[in-house]
């Protein structure tokens, strides 16, 4: 039983990691990122569909992104998608393709963007913490349905730690690197 609460642990760290990364993905850095549209819906045929299953989109420059539809006459409604998105990008339609020019960021700019990623990071710790807390308590509540000795109870309870920990260094190591992504101009 203990095993399964550790198991548990283990997964839901992990997914804490992911959304962490997939959260990070949608702030801008210098660079044309397509997943920076994986939010916007394309109103097709009455419904909403995600861009990426409507078009490909390629990255030829550092600050350029291509969109490429596989139904040309969609085009209009990605165009209007992107502009009523808050993307704050303005698409250039050719009548094949929608370009998405990227313009570089300003300083202050990028300074705001690495304190909301701070933010982020810091709120990804907090969860991982909460998940910390939560183990905790099962494994206290195990002690007493499964007669586990007070060894155990602290064992158990420094390896959550220990879990913990590493993912923590993660979380920091995702962070610094999306920080410096940011800066780099």
């Amino acid at each position: 039983m203990i095993e399964k609460v550790l198991e548990n642990g283990e997964v839901r760290l992990k997914k804490s990691i992911d959304a962490l990364e997939s959260e990070l993905a949608l702030i801008r850095s210098g660079r044309a990122n397509p997943a920076l549209l994986n939010l916007v819906k394309v109103s097709y045929y009455g419904a909403l569909t995600p861009l990426s299953q409507m078009a490909s989109i390629t990255v030829p420059e550092p600050q350029l992104l291509v969109i490429k539809p596989y139904d040309k006459s969609v085009l209009k409604d990605i165009e209007k998608a992107i502009q009523t998105s808050d993307l704050n990008l303005t698409p250039m339609n050719d009548g094949v393709v929608i370009r998405l020019n990227f313009p570089a960021l300003t300083e202050d700019r990028r300074r705001e963007l690495v304190k909301k990623v701070k933010t982020i990071v810091e709120n990804s710790k907090v969860s991982m913490r909460n998940i910390r807390r939560d183990l905790n308590d099962e494994v206290k509540k195990l002690e007493k349905s499964e007669n586990l000795s007070e060894d155990e109870v602290k064992y158990y309870i420094d390896e959550i730690q220990k879990k913990t920990d590493d993912y923590i260094k993660k979380v920091d190591l995702i962070g610094v690197a999306k920080e410096k992504t940011i800066m780099e101009i």
